[in-house]
C-alpha cells in the first residue's frame, strides 16, 4: 500500500533540500583550497576555456608533425612551383560520392598576362589515403616509420606550395615547432631573471633595490623593436640554426622579465614584514629560503598569469626578426621564416596562400590572450 504525501509536505522537503545543498556548496567554498578557488572562477570563463583545448591541439600538432603532414619541410616539387591549395572532394559529377581524392592540377602560361597559373585537370584523380605510407621519417628523433596521417598517389598540396614547389602545409606544421617552444624557452628565461632580482630587489631593499630598479627603468626606457633589431643584428649570420635560435631566445627576453621582476618586488615588499616571514627569519632560515619556500608560492598564480600574457609578445618578438631577416634563416623553418616568402606585393597579389601562416600566429596569440585573461580572473576567486 503507497503513502501519498501532502502536496505541503513534498514543497517542504525540497526545500529542505535546496538548503541542504547550498550549505554543502557554500561550506566546499570556504574550506576549498586556493588552486580549487582559481579552477572554480577559472571554468566560468568561456574564452579560456575554449583557448586551452585549442593551445594543446596547437602544441600536439607541433609534437606530431612528421605524422600529420604528407611530406618534409626540405622536399621540392618541381613541376608544382607556387600551386595553389587543393581540395580534398568526395563527389564527382556522374560518378556521385567516392572516396576521397584529388585532382591533378597542370600548370601553363596565361598568353595574356604572362602570368603562370594552375588549371584542374579532371582527367586525372588520385586517390587520398589515411594512414598511408610516404616519405621515411624519425617519429620523436628515435623510431623510423614512414606512416603518415594523409597521404596521395599525386600531388597534395592541402596550403598550396612556394616558389620552390615546397608543401606549405608541411612547413608550417614544422615551423610551429620553433615558434611555439620559443615561446616557452623565452618564458622560461624571464621567469628566473623575473623571480630571482624581483625577489631579491623587494627583500633586501636599500641599495640593491635602488640599482635593480635604475637597470630596469632603463631597459624599459629603450623602445623594443629597435633594441631587438640592434641586438639580432649584431649576431653573426654564419651561425648555425641552433645558435640562432638559442641567440632569439636570449634577445626576446631580454625585456620580458623587467615587468614581472617589478611585480614580484610589490609582492615581497608587502609579504616581507608578515608575520609568517618573521617567524621564518627567526627560526634561523635564510633570505633565499624565506623569498623562493615562504614568499613566492603565496602569489604563484600571479606569477602564472604573467608568464602566460607573456608567451605572446615573445613568439611575435621571433616572428618580427624572422620576418625582417635578422631572426632566423632558411633552412630553419619558423612562421616569421615563412612569412619571408610574402613581402612582396606581387606575391601577395598572385599567391596569396603565402600569407597563411599569419591564421596560425594570430589564433596562437588570441587564445593565450584569452587563457591569460581566465587565469587573471581566477588569480582573484573571492571577487
Amino acid at each position: 500500500m503507497s503513502v501519498n504525501f501532502p502536496t505541503n509536505e513534498n514543497a517542504k522537503l525540497n526545500d529542505h533540500g535546496k538548503q541542504q545543498k547550498k550549505a554543502e556548496k557554500e561550506e566546499a567554498y570556504y574550506v576549498a583550497s586556493q588552486w580549487q578557488l582559481m579552477w572554480w572562477k577559472f571554468r566560468k570563463h568561456k574564452l579560456a576555456m575554449i583557448a586551452a583545448p585549442v593551445l594543446i591541439i596547437l602544441y600536439l600538432g607541433a609534437i606530431f608533425a612528421d605524422f600529420l603532414v604528407p611530406a618534409v619541410p626540405e622536399q621540392r616539387f618541381p613541376d608544382y612551383k607556387n600551386a595553389p591549395p587543393q581540395v580534398i572532394r568526395f563527389y564527382e559529377e556522374g560518378e556521385g560520392w567516392q572516396k576521397p581524392f584529388v585532382y591533378e592540377i597542370k600548370r601553363h602560361t596565361d598568353p595574356e598576362t604572362f602570368q603562370r597559373v594552375y588549371t584542374i585537370d579532371k582527367s586525372k584523380k588520385y586517390p587520398v589515403h589515411f594512414f598511408g605510407r610516404g616519405v621515411e621519417y624519425k617519429l620523436f628523433g628515435l623510431f623510423n616509420t614512414n606512416i603518415h596521417l594523409i597521404t596521395s598517389d599525386g600531388p597534395l598540396f592541402l596550403l598550396g606550395t612556394d616558389a620552390l614547389g615546397r608543401d606549405l602545409y608541411t612547413r608550417i606544421l614544422y615551423g610551429s615547432r620553433i615558434s611555439l617552444s620559443i615561446g616557452l624557452v623565452g618564458v622560461a628565461i624571464t621567469f628566473v631573471l623575473g623571480l630571482l632580482l624581483g625577489g631579491i630587489s623587494g627583500y633586501i631593499g636599500g641599495v640593491t633595490d635602488t640599482i635593480i630598479q635604475r637597470i630596469i627603468d632603463l631597459i624599459i626606457c629603450i623602445p623594443t623593436i629597435p633594441l631587438w633589431m640592434a641586438l639580432a643584428a649584431a649576431l653573426p649570420r654564419n651561425w648555425s640554426p641552433v645558435k640562432m635560435y638559442l641567440a632569439i631566445v636570449m634577445i626576446t627576453s631580454i625585456i620580458g622579465w623587467t615587468g614581472l621582476a617589478r611585480v614580484v618586488r610589490g609582492k615581497v615588499l608587502s609579504l616581507r614584514e608578515e608575520d609568517f616571514t618573521t617567524a621564518a627569519r627567526l627560526a634561523g632560515a635564510g633570505d633565499m629560503y624565506i623569498i623562493t619556500r615562504h614568499m613566492i608560492p603565496s602569489f604563484a598564480s600571479y606569477i602564472i598569469v604573467s608568464l602566460t600574457l607573456s608567451i605572446p609578445s615573445t613568439i611575435l618578438g621571433e616572428t618580427s626578426l624572422s620576418f625582417l631577416g635578422l631572426g632566423l634563416q632558411p633552412p630553419a623553418v619558423s612562421w616569421g621564416v615563412l612569412l619571408q616568402d610574402a613581402q612582396k606585393l606581387d606575391t601577395i597579389a598572385h599567391q596569396p596562400w603565402l600569407l597563411l601562416p599569419i591564421i596560425w600566429i594570430v589564433v596562437t596569440v588570441l587564445m593565450f590572450n584569452f587563457l591569460g585573461d581566465g587565469l587573471r580572473d581566477a588569480a582573484d576567486p573571492y571577487k
